[in-house]
């Protein structure tokens, strides 16, 4: 791939086709643009308060990505209505963009959802998920997570992930 070929988008690399993203990163720069309550919620393991997230009655064809490293975590089409208060996604999108670590916090035993790239705290899963879908449900911070509708995906990076996005026009 040449040189101009590739292009730098906020210290991630893209190929020319709009292909998946080569890096995914946590960097000073990328931290220093977080509002305060993305910060809270990604970098000191905070929480949203419930139904006041940007994407929870979000209906838009596309991918959640992480608002820190842009690492693709989660698609639309997995997206569903939980009536917990928080985007709910029956499973993530790459499952090595995500890891699960016990969290005994808060007085209970519930498993967090991090970035495996930008080690971004996500949310939590649990096991009330849709039974047809696999029965899990990842409820994520909206803080945590930035938004890309399916017709930017290949302008931004993402064009390897379209055939995982519904086309609801």
């Amino acid at each position: 791939m040449t040189r101009n070929a590739e292009r730098a988008r906020g210290g991630a690399v893209y190929d020319a086709t709009g292909g998946r993203m080569k890096t995914y990163t946590k960097s000073p720069e990328a931290i220093a643009r977080l509002t305060p309550e993305q910060y809270r919620v990604t970098q000191q393991n905070g929480t949203e308060y419930p139904g006041t997230g940007e994407y929870l009655h979000n209906h838009e064809p596309g991918i959640y990505v992480d608002i820190v490293s842009g690492e693709p975590l989660f698609a639309s089409s997995d997206k569903f209505e939980s009536g917990c208060g928080w985007p709910s996604f029956t499973k993530p999108i790459e499952p090595a963009h995500v890891t699960e670590l016990r969290d005994a916090s808060l007085g209970m035993i519930r498993t967090e959802v991090r970035s495996a790239h930008g080690d971004s705290h996500l949310g939590h899963v649990f096991p009330d998920g849709p039974r047809d879908r696999g029965g899990l449900r990842y409820c994520i911070n909206s803080a945590s997570l930035r938004f890309v509708h399916r017709d930017d995906m290949v302008a931004e990076g993402y064009g390897d992930y379209l055939d995982q996005v519904e086309d609801v026009r």
